[in-house]
C-alpha cells in the first residue's frame, strides 16, 4: 500500500501491525556521472520494489528527498537540512503515524550522512513509544556479508557514487547516468586510519567535507559497475527487507 495514494476511509480497515516504511535520503552531488537524486531514487526503488512483492503487508509513506549532507555543500547543487531540522521532519512524521495506532515503523536509509541521526531517532522514538518497534535499516546493511560477493573494484570501490550506487542507477534510471564521464574517486590519503567505504566501514570517526576526502565527489569506482549487478544488488536488500517486514508484522 502507498499511505498517499490511500482514502481516510481505507486506512479504518487496515491492520495496524502493518509495517510503514519511510525512505530517507539525501539530494545532493554524486560526481559527474550520477544525479543530485541518486539516494533518493535508489530508496525509493527499493521500497517500491518491495511493495510489488508484498503489497499488502506493507505501507510506504512519502519519501523524505532531503537529508543531512551539510558535507557535499561544497559541490553545487546540493540540499542539505540541519541535523536538528532532519530529526525534527522523521519525528513529526513518525509521530502522526503511531497517532494513527501503527506500532511497527521502519525507516529506510539510503544515505550515510542520515546514519548516525538516524540511530539516535531510534533510540529517541522507542524509548518514547514503548509499545511501538522503531527500525532504521541502511540499505547496504541490508546486503552485508552477501554484498561483499560483488565487489569487483576491492577495497575502497564500493562508496559514494562507486560500483554500487552506480549498478543501482543503471538499473533504476539508465538515461541519468552520464557513462561516459565516469571518474574514479580522487581520494585524499591524509589519513588513511579513517578511510572506509560502504562494506568496510573506518574503526575511527573523523569529521571531512566530501571535497576534502575525494576531490571530484567519486569515493570508489564507478567503472565496475553494471546493469546486472544493480540487479543482484536489489535482489539480495529485498531478501533481507521483506524477512524484517514480515516478522515485525507477525510479531504477537
Amino acid at each position: 500500500m502507498i499511505w498517499d495514494e490511500l482514502t481516510s476511509l481505507d486506512f479504518e480497515v487496515i491492520d495496524r501491525k502493518v509495517p510503514v516504511l519511510l525512505v530517507m535520503s539525501a539530494t545532493e552531488q554524486h560526481g559527474p556521472h550520477l544525479p543530485l537524486a541518486t539516494d533518493r531514487l535508489i530508496g525509493e526503488h527499493f521500497a517500491h520494489s518491495l511493495h510489488k512483492k508484498i503489497p499488502n503487508d506493507v505501507i510506504v509513506l512519502p519519501a523524505m528527498s532531503i537529508g543531512c549532507s551539510d558535507h557535499h555543500m561544497d559541490f553545487m547543487g546540493s540540499l542539505t537540512l540541519s541535523h536538528m531540522t532532519f530529526m525534527n521532519h522523521v519525528e513529526d512524521t513518525v509521530r502522526s503515524v503511531i497517532h494513527h495506532g501503527f506500532t511497527n515503523i521502519i525507516l529506510l536509509n539510503s544515505h550515510g550522512g542520515n546514519q548516525a541521526v538516524g540511530q539516535v531517532l531510534v533510540e529517541k522514538l522507542g524509548n518514547t513509544y514503548p509499545g511501538v518497534q522503531i527500525v532504521m535499516a541502511t540499505w547496504w546493511k541490508l546486503g552485508s556479508p552477501e554484498l561483499g560477493m560483488l565487489n569487483e573494484g576491492g577495497a575502497m570501490s564500493t562508496g559514494h557514487a562507486g560500483e554500487f550506487e552506480t549498478s543501482l542507477m543503471l538499473l533504476i534510471a539508465p538515461h541519468l547516468v552520464r557513462t561516459d564521464t565516469y571518474e574514479k574517486g580522487k581520494h585524499s590519503k591524509t589519513h588513511p586510519w579513517a578511510e572506509g567505504d560502504m562494506l568496510h566501514p573506518p574503526k575511527i570517526a573523523l569529521y571531512r567535507s566530501m571535497m576534502e576526502m575525494t576531490s571530484n565527489g567519486v569515493f570508489g569506482d564507478p567503472a565496475h559497475a553494471s546493469k546486472t549487478k544493480g540487479l543482484e544488488i536489489t535482489e539480495l536488500v529485498l531478501e533481507n527487507l521483506q524477512r524484517i517486514v514480515l516478522d515485525l508484522k507477525d510479531t504477537k
